[in-house]
């Protein structure tokens, strides 16, 4: 089988040659891919000299970095990795021997910190509230949905329509699992600290808010029935508590004093409608692009061991 690793960059420079030479140890076949991501540091010939393969890709954002990787790679099995040397190398081989021998589509790294300043407090709390917020969207089924560390099948990333921009991509890509019910499962990984003058990208809050942002948009493309009924009960609820003294003052005294509380409750219960009638529509337009992926993701052939 065809084996590429993709390892997305943006100034490594002191990591990405640890990355590169690691995984070269574990997956001697494999063809190892380094993409710099406008780095302004040494990235790029860090990687060559190391034995990666350099690509580049101009537009800013990881998201953006893995659309290029997908489109352009041609293998059976993907292993997307971060360049900081923060994963663990040799959990690979596992994670790939469990995709092939279950016929899975996804396996997740799920980080194990190894020392206490691998893994930040911030990012620790918002990984915790955004995969339980996922859960309860989508359903239970990772504890990490922010691990960058993931095999793929080819059936996954040849169906996978990419549409985030930066750090999302792992929501958008645990979310795209979720909703096509694809086969998939979590591995425990060794999570390490950066080495020595590697630095993290990552705002805690800025890219929080951002994922969280994702989230609420997938939902309201994937879920629109629940999520526009849930708005139109909202304000049919409203609308009736303003009718209600309304109603009470007319049956009493025949009259409508507060004619403005009434338009104003009349307009809210026809917006209220036409929010559920939208998410009726979207439902259906909804279904009609999850067949279509599915008929893209059955369109390629299934991942089969030697």
């Amino acid at each position: 089988m065809r084996i590429a690793v993709l390892v997305p960059c943006y100034n490594e420079e002191a990591a990405v040659a640890t990355v590169v030479t690691d995984f070269r140890k574990v997956l001697p076949s494999a063809e190892i891919y380094v993409y710099d991501n406008n780095s302004k540091d040494r990235t790029a010939q860090v990687a060559r000299e190391a034995g990666a393969e350099v690509r580049s890709e101009r537009r800013q954002g990881k998201g953006h970095v893995v659309r290029r990787m997908f489109a352009d790679i041609d293998a059976d099995i993907y292993v997307l990795v971060d360049g900081d040397a923060t994963y663990d190398a040799p959990s690979a081989a596992a994670m790939i021997e469990m995709l092939v021998n279950d016929r899975l589509d996804m396996v997740v790294g799920l980080r194990v910190d190894q020392v206490r300043s691998a893994y930040r407090p911030g990012h620790r709390a918002g990984n915790w509230m955004l995969t339980n917020f996922l859960s309860a969207v989508f359903g239970q089924a990772f504890k990490d949905i922010l691990s960058g560390y993931r095999v793929f099948s080819r059936r996954f990333v040849k169906s996978f329509p990419v549409l985030s921009d930066g750090f999302e991509i792992e929501t958008e890509l645990t979310v795209h699992a979720l909703e096509l019910a694809l086969p998939v499962a979590e591995v425990e990984t060794p999570y390490y600290a950066r080495p020595e003058g590697s630095f993290s990208k990552l705002n805690t809050w800025r890219d929080g808010f951002r994922i969280l942002g994702t989230i609420l948009k997938l939902y309201r493309s994937e879920k629109p029935l629940r999520f526009f009924s849930a708005i139109g009960i909202f304000l049919a609820l409203v609308s009736i508590g303003l009718a209600i003294p309304v109603l009470i003052t007319y049956l009493e005294q025949g009259i409508v004093p507060r004619l403005p509380t009434a338009v104003l409750s009349m307009g809210l219960m026809i917006v209220a409608m036409l929010s559920v009638s939208s998410g009726l529509v979207l439902d259906t337009v909804t279904r009609g692009r999850r067949e279509m992926k599915l008929l893209a993701y059955l369109s390629q052939p299934p991942v089969r061991g030697n």
